[in-house]
C-alpha cells in the first residue's frame, strides 16, 4: 500500500466534495479517478499529494515512498532552463546538479580559456559523488533526452504541450514509486499522448489519474474509481466494464429512490389523517416518519445533465469551400503545399497532426481570415460561423456569465424561441445565483461550458470546435458527440481526443509534414487503418478529394443543360425520400444499440442489421443523384 485516504471530508461552501470518503492505492496499480466537473477531484488528488488540507479525515503516505504530482496546471519557473527545472524537483541535490551542470556547459563552449573553472569542476565532482548523486544526473538527462526537449531552453519560451512535458519530466527524474496526475493529456497532441501512454506502462509506476480522454483510460487503467456526491465507488477493470456496471447501479439507485419516496408519501397522508394516527397510537409509525424525512433531506440527488441545442440557423450553400493547388508558407516554414479539396454541407471533418504543424493556419485558410500565397481558395454562400477557442480568448474575465452569453438583453433566442438568460445557463448546470459572478472565478471545466453556451445561443452553419473537450466531464463530452452527430450544417474539428474524433467526424484532414495534407475518409481509427494499408510515399503533393462517379458526370455536363419534367419530379420528391430513410436509419440504429434485443427478439436484430446497411447505400445514392440534379438547376 503507497498511499491510503481515512475517512476524508472537504467541502466548499454547503456542498460536500468529500463525504467521510476511503481510498487506498496499492503497489502497481493504475487507478483512473472520474466524475462529474466539480465534483472534487483535483481537490482529493491535492490531498494526497500533499498539497491540499482536508476538513477531516486522514491521508497515510507508506514512508519512504517517493511521491510526485503534476497538476492540471503545474508551477514552472519561466525564467529558469528546462533543466534546472527538471531537477529542482531533487530537493537539495537540485543545487549541486545544476551548478555542476552550468560548469559542464562553460567548459564546452570555452574549452582551456576557463582552466580557473576546473578545480570547482572536481569539488563539485567529489561533493556529487558525496551525495551519490551520479545516478539522479543520468537519470535527469535520460528523461529529458526521451521527452524531446532541449535543457538548456527557457521554460518561459516553451508551448503549452512543451511545458506539459516538461512538468512529467520533472515528475519522473526521481524515479516516483507513485504518480499523481491531474488531466496529463491536455496540450499534447495525438502523438505525444500515445507515446505517454507507452512509457508509463514501461514504466509500470503506480498511478492515480484523472482524465476525460477515454482511450487514454481505457489503455492504461486497471481500476476506475468514480466521485459521486462525496463518496467514491470502485471499479475494478476496464472503461467499457465501468460503463456497464454503472447504469446498471443509476437503474437500481431509482427503483430504491422511487420506492423510498413512495413509502415516504404513504406515511405523510397517514400522519395527516390526525385522528386515526392518534387512536392507533403507533407512536413506532411517527418515529419511523422523522427517520424517513431526515434521510430524505440528507440524499444527495446526482447532478442533472447538461441540457446541449444547437441552432443551426439558415441553411448555407451546398458547397462550404473549395481549395485548388493551395500554399501557405510564413517565412522557411511551409504550412501548406500544394493542397485541393472540396468540402460540403453536412460535413464533418477533423484535422489530425502534432502540435505546430499548421491546423489552425488551415482553419484561417478556410474561413477566408488569411490569404492563400498561392491557388485559389473559393467558399459558399449564406454562411454563419461559430468559433470555438482553446484558448477561451472570447470569454473576458471580468464580465459576468450572463453578459458572456447575452450582453445587452437578459434573453437568447434558440430556434425561434426566446429564453431567459439564468434559465440557459441553468440548462449548462449553472446555478441561478451564479449568474452575475465573473468569469474568472470558473473553473477550466466550467469555462469550457460556459464557452460552449456562449457558442450554441447563437445561430450557426459552419461550426469550428478548436480543442472543445479539454476540461470536460465524460457525460458532457458524451452530450456533446451526439449534438455534433445531428448536427446539420458543416463542421471543422481540431481535437486530439481520439475517441471524440471517431465518434464525430465523417472525414479527416491529416498534416502528414512538410506541408503536405492528405484527406482520409471516416475518423482517426479510419486513418491508422489507411494508413497502415497505404504504400509510403514521401515528397508527393496531397491528393485532391476523389470524387464519385456521378459527381464526374455533373461536371463533364453544362451547367446551363435543363432539367426534363420527369428529373423536375424527381428532384422535387427526393428530400422527403432523403428524409424518410434517414428516419428509418435513426429507428434501427436505437433498436440495435439496445443490447436486449438479442436476448428478448434475436430474430429481429439481423434482419435490422442487413436494413441498416442497405440504407446507407440508399442514402449514398439519392444523396448523390440529388446533388446531380440540383447542380444541374443552376443557370
Amino acid at each position: 500500500m503507497l498511499l491510503k485516504l481515512e475517512q476524508a471530508s472537504l467541502a466548499f461552501g454547503h456542498v460536500p466534495l468529500l463525504d467521510q470518503t476511503d481510498f487506498q492505492l496499492d503497489a502497481g496499480e493504475r487507478v483512473a479517478l472520474i466524475g462529474r466537473n466539480g465534483s472534487g477531484k483535483s481537490s482529493m488528488l491535492a490531498a494526497l499529494a500533499g498539497q491540499g488540507a482536508l476538513d477531516d479525515g486522514k491521508v497515510w503516505r507508506q514512508p519512504g515512498a517517493r511521491i510526485a504530482y503534476v497538476p492540471q496546471e503545474p508551477p514552472l519557473d519561466a525564467a529558469r532552463t528546462v533543466f534546472q527545472n527538471v531537477v529542482s524537483g531533487l530537493g537539495d541535490l537540485s543545487r549541486l546538479l545544476d551548478e555542476y551542470h552550468h560548469v559542464v556547459l562553460e567548459l564546452a563552449k570555452t574549452g582551456a580559456a576557463q582552466v580557473e573553472l576546473l578545480p570547482r569542476l572536481e569539488s563539485l565532482q567529489h561533493a556529487l559523488e558525496a551525495e551519490g548523486a551520479w545516478t539522479w544526473q543520468t537519470q535527469v538527462d535520460r528523461v529529458i533526452s526521451r521527452f524531446g526537449l532541449d535543457p538548456e531552453a527557457p521554460a518561459g519560451a516553451l508551448s503549452g504541450g512543451q511545458k506539459k512535458r516538461l512538468a512529467l519530466a520533472r515528475a519522473l527524474a526521481f524515479k516516483p514509486d507513485a504518480l499523481l496526475l491531474d488531466e496529463p493529456t491536455n496540450h499534447l497532441d495525438i502523438q505525444a499522448i500515445e507515446w505517454l501512454e507507452d512509457l508509463l506502462l514501461e514504466l509500470g509506476v503506480s498511478l492515480l489519474f484523472i482524465t476525460h480522454d477515454r482511450r487514454f483510460l481505457e489503455h492504461l487503467a486497471t481500476r476506475i474509481i468514480e466521485l459521486d456526491r462525496g463518496k467514491l465507488s470502485s471499479f475494478p477493470g476496464s472503461f467499457a466494464a465501468y460503463q456497464r456496471r454503472k447504469e446498471a447501479q443509476l437503474q437500481e439507485e431509482a427503483v430504491l429512490n422511487r420506492k423510498f419516496d413512495k413509502l415516504l408519501k404513504e406515511e405523510e397522508v397517514w400522519i395527516r389523517k390526525g385522528v386515526e394516527a392518534r387512536r392507533t397510537r403507533a407512536v413506532f409509525r411517527v418515529q419511523r416518519l422523522e427517520k424517513l424525512r431526515a434521510q430524505r433531506m440528507e440524499r444527495r440527488e446526482r447532478l442533472g445533465q447538461v441540457r446541449l441545442r444547437l441552432d443551426a440557423g439558415d441553411k448555407s450553400g451546398e458547397l462550404v469551400v473549395e481549395l485548388q493547388h493551395v500554399d501557405k508558407a510564413f517565412g522557411n516554414n511551409i504550412i501548406v503545399r500544394d493542397f485541393s479539396t472540396r468540402l460540403l454541407r453536412g460535413d464533418k471533418i477533423g484535422l489530425i497532426g502534432p502540435n505546430g504543424a499548421g491546423k489552425t493556419t488551415l482553419l484561417r485558410l478556410i474561413l477566408g481570415e488569411i490569404q492563400a500565397d498561392a491557388g485559389t481558395v473559393r467558399r459558399g454562400t449564406r454562411q454563419e460561423v461559430a468559433y470555438f477557442d482553446q484558448f477561451r480568448t472570447q470569454l473576458d474575465p471580468e464580465a459576468s456569465l450572463a453578459e458572456v452569453i447575452s450582453p445587452g438583453s437578459d434573453y437568447v433566442e434558440i430556434g425561434g424561441a426566446r429564453k431567459h438568460v439564468i434559465g440557459y445557463l441553468e440548462d449548462f448546470l449553472f446555478a441561478p445565483e451564479r449568474a452575475r459572478s465573473p468569469v474568472k472565478s470558473l473553473s477550466g471545466g466550467e469555462r469550457n461550458r460556459l464557452l460552449l453556451a456562449r457558442l450554441f445561443a447563437r445561430p450557426a452553419n459552419v461550426l469550428v470546435l478548436d480543442e472543445p473537450t479539454n476540461d470536460l466531464d465524460m457525460e458532457t463530452l458524451e452530450l456533446l458527440e451526439q449534438l455534433l452527430q445531428e448536427y446539420s450544417g458543416a463542421l471543422f474539428l481540431v481535437s486530439h481526443d481520439r475517441a471524440f474524433l471517431d465518434n464525430v467526424v465523417t472525414q479527416t484532414l491529416v498534416a502528414e509534414g512538410d506541408g503536405l495534407w492528405r484527406e482520409y475518409a471516416g475518423g482517426y481509427a479510419d486513418w491508422l487503418t489507411a494508413k497502415s494499408r497505404a504504400p509510403a510515399t514521401t515528397g508527393q503533393p496531397a491528393a485532391p478529394k476523389s470524387a464519385p462517379p456521378t459527381k464526374t458526370t455533373k461536371t463533364a455536363k453544362p451547367k446551363s443543360e435543363k432539367l426534363s419534367w420527369k428529373e423536375q419530379r424527381e428532384l422535387e420528391t427526393l428530400p422527403d425520400r432523403i428524409a424518410a430513410l434517414e428516419t428509418e436509419q435513426k429507428d434501427l440504429t436505437a433498436l440495435l444499440s439496445d443490447p436486449t434485443i438479442y436476448q428478448r427478439a434475436p430474430e429481429k436484430a439481423r434482419p435490422a442489421a442487413e436494413r441498416l446497411s442497405a440504407i446507407d447505400d440508399e442514402l449514398t445514392t439519392l444523396l448523390e443523384r440529388w446533388e446531380t440534379l440540383e447542380s444541374r438547376t443552376i443557370v
